[in-house]
Formats: structure tokens, C-alpha cells, sequence
């Protein structure tokens, strides 16, 4: 039988003492992030900030880990401006733990422009490509919805009257899901909604814990809307690593009188 010395710690306590640590420091962050006025808590934490909190605790080399971070914040949506005050906010707990105030002065110039670079390539490519479909969970991208929205729009006034749409949103609270495993939770949030709205509507994701359904008014809207939930909220429950995931909601939108209105509407609800 194995004996471990007195004081020795065992691989599990030190694989939990990290957990721990990681979770302290991305709770830290995200108040200091969110105290220095980033918009919408329910959309910070991503995949890629627990890979820069990871190698800030191991005090490596932040460059990459803030390059892929600063990439996946544009294709959220996040402006450049948010994302890099973010950067700013961790810059500040790790200087002190006791302190919540970012400020992006102080914060090392070659981490800001290594993040912001990293943005910027992400914002032209999507300009330029417009990509349609969204490559993880084959949902339309915002950009093809508002295409979509367009046609319906022109169609619309070429009949003289009001859109006969709606836009139904899902939203996930993801707030306690880390890792990439808030990723397959929209994977799966992509599968239900192929399976629910099967009828030629436009399915898109918006942002990383929001999709979205543009659909005409009918009958059964209503109950095909619950039975998304439903299954969606199943699908969540039996997964091991989404287990902490919060409810699925689900809503209707009425379309604004103008496609410019539509427009904005999409960018409220990408990032509420």
C-alpha cells in the first residue's frame, strides 16, 4: 500500500486547488470587466478567457491567449473599445487582487496591441467574406439575417403592408458553464431548433448564447416555441458538462415598421 508523506499534497488536490484559483481570478476579472462598463455580463465569459486566466496563473506569456481572446470578442460582437478595457480590467486584478478599477493606461502597450490586431483581422474578414452560415453549429450568421430581413422587408412594401414575420429568440444562461462546453451548449440549441422549425424558416445565431428564429405568425407558433424550450432544456439537463447551464428562454418579437429598425432590433438582442 502507497504512503504519502505528511504535508504531500495528492494529483486531485492540486488539479481542485487550480480550479479554484481559476475560478477566483475569472470572478475577479469579470467584476472589474463589468465595473469598467462592459455591457452585457451575460455574454463576457467565453472559452478563451479561461485559457488567458489559466496561462496568467502560470504567469506565461499572455500574447497568444489575449490574440485568441481578442478574435473571439469580434465575433461576438464586442466592440474594440469594450474588448480592450476588458483587457484592461484583468490587467488590474492581476496587478492586485484588491483592485476592480481598470484602466487601460496603465496597461501594458504590447497586450493592447496584440488584442486589438487581433480584433481588427477578425472585423475586416467579416466584412469581407459575409460568411452565411456560422461554421460550428451551421446556424445563418447576424449578416444573412438582415439580408433576410431585407427581402421580407421590399416584399413587404411592395405589398403595402407591415412584415408578416416575427423573430422567436432562445437565449441560454450560460453564465456558470466554462470552457468550451459553452459552445456545444449552442451546438445543441442549433440541433433542436433544425428539429423544431423544419419548415424552410431562417435560423441564426446572434451572439454566444442567443439564437434566433425568423418565422411567419401561425397557429402553432406558440406551442412549436414551447416545445423548443422543452427540448432544448432536456437535451441540457442530461449533459454532464452543461448540468449548471441556466434556464432556456424563449420569446417572441414583433418586427419594427422598418428594415433599419429590424436591423438594430438584431443587434439589442445579439448582446441583451
Amino acid at each position: 500500500m502507497a504512503v504519502r508523506e505528511a504535508g504531500s499534497r495528492s494529483p486531485r488536490g492540486d488539479a481542485d486547488g487550480a480550479d479554484a484559483a481559476l475560478r477566483s481570478l475569472r470572478a475577479r476579472w469579470r467584476g472589474a470587466s463589468i465595473a469598467a462598463g462592459w455591457r452585457y455580463p451575460s455574454d463576457w465569459a467565453l472559452p478563451e478567457v479561461d485559457a488567458v486566466c489559466a496561462s496568467a496563473l502560470v504567469k506565461a506569456d499572455l500574447a497568444d491567449p489575449l490574440a485568441d481572446l481578442g478574435r473571439a470578442r469580434a465575433v461576438s460582437g464586442a466592440g474594440l473599445d469594450e474588448t480592450l478595457t476588458d483587457v484592461a480590467a484583468l490587467h488590474a486584478v492581476l496587478s492586485d487582487p484588491r483592485l476592480l478599477a481598470a484602466n487601460p493606461d496603465a496597461t501594458p502597450a504590447r497586450l493592447l496591441r496584440l488584442t486589438a490586431l487581433a480584433w481588427a483581422d477578425v472585423s475586416s474578414r467579416e466584412i469581407a467574406r459575409s460568411e452565411v452560415r456560422e461554421s460550428l453549429t451551421g446556424l445563418s450568421t447576424a449578416a444573412y439575417l438582415r439580408t433576410r430581413l431585407g427581402e421580407i422587408y421590399r416584399r413587404a412594401a411592395r405589398e403595402a403592408r407591415l412584415p408578416r414575420h416575427v423573430l422567436l429568440t432562445v437565449r441560454i444562461d450560460l453564465s456558470a458553464v466554462v470552457g468550451w462546453s459553452r459552445l456545444m451548449a449552442m451546438v445543441l440549441a442549433a440541433d433542436v431548433l433544425r428539429q423544431v422549425f423544419d419548415g424552410g424558416e431562417s435560423l441564426a445565431l446572434l451572439g454566444p448564447s442567443v439564437a434566433v428564429v425568423l418565422t411567419e405568425r401561425e397557429p402553432d407558433l406558440a406551442k412549436r416555441s414551447v416545445d423548443a424550450q422543452l427540448a432544448l432544456a432536456g437535451r441540457l439537463s442530461v449533459d454532464p458538462q452543461l448540468h449548471t447551464a441556466g434556464p432556456v428562454e424563449v420569446r417572441l418579437h414583433r418586427l419594427p415598421p422598418t428594415h433599419e429598425q429590424a436591423c438594430e432590433l438584431i443587434a439589442s438582442l445579439s448582446r441583451s
